[in-house]
């Protein structure tokens, strides 16, 4: 059965147009510029209908440049950016003079994972501004890759429970140890009892190391864990391009998540996986 498709995790980047520190002297293939259009043949035939773009580096520039190309895009209907979470006053002020009057500006996200401390978030200011993003029902986006970053997002629902949040990546599960499910699992059970987190099934096993000899069969059981935890009705999916060409192309990833989410659901779950809880938790 054709289902549609939302891609909720697309990246794109113009080296000549801002700073991506993470880049810089960076041999690996991410290290230029990418643009929205490489993907087009693939995601007409991957049967991707509509996407998201999310913030790759924390400044406005960013978000100023994904907003360009979404409007100009013709598929994409969202995008996560960036606020500067340091400086409540400043946030407060770009989303009332600015973000709250753009269409296209449906959520936040920090790299919090090149944070030196696991609990960035917690700090006093970048809570109230967390605070200010719930009381105007903004989401936001959790890129974490320690067991300690989801006990920092415990806290944070504890903090700001009205703040509605989604685990990028499920939080990187241990699928390259094999573990089931450890630490990982322990607070992910705790996190599902809090309705307000979501989990983006994407990037599984890319951003956490190498992807080469894994196959499919290894990342469902994290992916049935989750469902079985959270519910299908607080899990969508993401491609993580271009990161996700360091294990695959777009295509093939796409073939990938279907083949997860079809193994993992019910059929009856299956398109509301894809795309309708998306469209929801983004207001897309």
């Amino acid at each position: 059965m054709n289902h549609s498709i939302i891609d909720t995790h697309v990246h794109v980047w113009d080296l000549e147009a801002a700073r991506y520190a993470w880049l810089e002297g960076s041999t690996s293939i991410l290290n230029r510029t990418y643009r929205l259009e490489e993907i087009q043949v693939e995601r007409v035939s991957a049967g991707v209908t509509g996407g998201v773009l999310v913030q790759a580096e924390n400044h406005l520039e960013d978000t100023e440049h994904m907003l360009r190309v979404a409007r100009t895009s013709g598929w994409i209907s969202g995008v996560v950016g960036w606020l500067p979470l340091m400086d409540p006053a400043e946030t407060a002020r770009l989303l009332t003079d600015i973000y709250l009057h753009e269409p296209l500006f449906k959520g936040v996200r920090h790299l919090i994972h090149g944070e030196p401390d696991p609990k960035w978030l917690l700090q006093p200011e970048v809570l109230e501004s967390l605070s200010i993003l719930a009381a105007h029902d903004i989401p936001f986006d959790v890129v974490g890759v320690l067991p300690e970053h989801i006990e920092t997002a415990l806290v944070v629902a504890d903090r700001v429970p009205s703040l509605r949040m989604v685990f990028d990546h499920l939080n990187q599960p241990p699928v390259a140890s094999g573990v089931r499910y450890g630490r990982w699992g322990e607070l992910m059970k705790v996190a599902a009892q809090h309705f307000g987190f979501h989990m983006k099934i994407s990037g599984l096993g890319i951003a956490g190391g190498d992807f080469s000899g894994r196959r499919a069969e290894d990342i469902l059981p994290y992916v049935s864990f989750t469902v079985e935890h959270f519910g299908t009705e607080r899990c969508f999916c993401g491609g993580d391009w271009p990161v996700s060409l360091l294990a695959m192309g777009y295509a093939d990833t796409w073939a990938l998540n279907r083949w997860l989410v079809e193994e993992a659901v019910g059929p009856d779950a299956v398109q509301a996986v894809l795309a309708a809880n998306a469209i929801n938790f983004y207001k897309l």
